[in-house]
Formats: C-alpha cells, sequence, structure tokens
C-alpha cells in the first residue's frame, strides 16, 4: 500500500519516496519481501502518489503496479484486493525496516482462512519514541497494529510479535529520525 500524500510528514515527498538511511521507504519494503518468501509483488498506487509509481516503474521493474482510487486506506485496499485477489499479505510503504524474517513468520502464522491482524505491544512503540495513533485490544494489553497483514476471509486473528522492526511506522518526523536511528 503505497499511495500516501506524506502529509504528516512535512516535507515535499510523497511518502512512499522518503528515505531513511538514504534508501525510499518503497524500495526497503519491496526489498524485505523479495527476500521473503512472497510469491509475487504488487504496490498498490493512488492518483495521490504519482511520482511513486514513476519511482516502481523505473526502479523496481519486478513489482506489479496496481491503481487504486485515492479514497482513503480502505477504499485502496479493497481495490487492491480486488485486482490480486486473496489471501494477500498487505503492507504499508511505511515500514522502513522490515525484513524477510518477520514477513515469513506472519506467513507461517496466518491460517488461510482468516484474516491475521499484525500487531506490536503498545509498550514497545512507546520505548522506542514512535507513535501510537491506532490501538486494539488483546485482553488487558494495548497493542497497535503494525501495517503488515494477511487478509483473507471475514474472521480476524491476531498475531502479536516483539519486533522492532515492526514497531516503526514512519509517520511523523520524530518516527523518521526513529528509523534512522535503527537502520
Amino acid at each position: 500500500m503505497c499511495g500516501g500524500r506524506g502529509t504528516r510528514l512535512g516535507g515535499e515527498r510523497e511518502k512512499p519516496l522518503v528515505a531513511v538511511a538514504g534508501t525510499p521507504m518503497i524500495d526497503r519494503v519491496c526489498d524485505a519481501l523479495a527476500g521473503s518468501r512472497v510469491d509475487g509483488v504488487y504496490a498498490a498506487v493512488s492518483p495521490h502518489a504519482p511520482a511513486t509509481r514513476a519511482h516502481l516503474r523505473d526502479a523496481a521493474p519486478a513489482v506489479n503496479v496496481v491503481g487504486t482510487p485515492g479514497d482513503g486506506y480502505v477504499a485502496d485496499l479493497t481495490a487492491a484486493l480486488d485486482r490480486v485477489g486473496r489471501p494477500a499479505l498487505t503492507v504499508a510503504a511505511d515500514l522502513p525496516l522490515l525484513a524477510p524474517e518477520p514477513v515469513d513468520r506472519v506467513l507461517a502464522a496466518a491460517d488461510g482462512d482468516a484474516s491475521l491482524v499484525v500487531a506490536v505491544p503498545v509498550s514497545l512503540k512507546r520505548r522506542l519514541g514512535v507513535s501510537d495513533d491506532a490501538t486494539v485490544a488483546d485482553g488487558d494489553r494495548p497493542l497497535a497494529p503494525t501495517g503488515l497483514n494477511v487478509v483473507a476471509g471475514t474472521d480476524d486473528d491476531i498475531y502479536v510479535s516483539d519486533d522492532p522492526r515492526l514497531a516503526v511506522n514512519v509517520n511523523r518526523p520524530t518516527d523518521l529520525w526513529v528509523a534512522e536511528a535503527l537502520s
């Protein structure tokens, strides 16, 4: 999923093209997926991210670009899933520390019938100093979605990870600073 404008980052670049340690986030995510056991990579790009579309065409020709309407995450995800089918592993382009190992662990945990929401403890995000805008409940422990999910059926299971590479979503300048420091 790489249709973001990056307005909360306050810069001029589209969010997927914001560099972490000199490499655009979208390239870092595509590299992690290429090193995993994922069978194909599709990039869902909205009209709000024309430079990202051009970048992928030039820098990542093996990535299949899927156009989305740009009407928000849910609408764009639905449009992308209509094109690629289910089950599908979805990844937000703002997860620049993603690596093949956690991707493979999530794929191994997926059972094929239920969707899998991947979350980290909110306490981990706070310890790292990154934003924790959304939370889900898991008993008495607050969790934050990571932007990595398996979308299959209508039922949702939660997969909890303590891997810091899944805890850093770059939404604000402070998140970018943390990603730079950890990369």
